[in-house]
């Protein structure tokens, strides 16, 4: 039954910083000012949300007070 079995040889194996160089030269990288736009827009985004999170808690915590007073 074992006398079937075939070998396979492994590719040999690239130098890692050869493969990693490689990989980014296949990145898009954008230009500075839709870097700066996205940017901004993903620091907006953080600022608002933290602050509707901070309003929707500061409103939970008035209303368990309330309700456990």
């Amino acid at each position: 039954m074992g006398e079937n079995l075939t070998t396979t040889e492994k590719a040999p194996k690239k130098s890692k910083f050869k493969g990693l160089k490689a990989e980014f030269s296949k990145i898009a990288w954008p230009d500075r000012d839709t870097l700066i736009k996205q940017s901004s827009a993903v620091l907006a985004a953080s600022v608002a949300l933290g602050v509707i999170i901070s309003v929707v808690d500061l409103i939970v915590k008035f209303g368990l007070g309330f309700i456990i007073k």
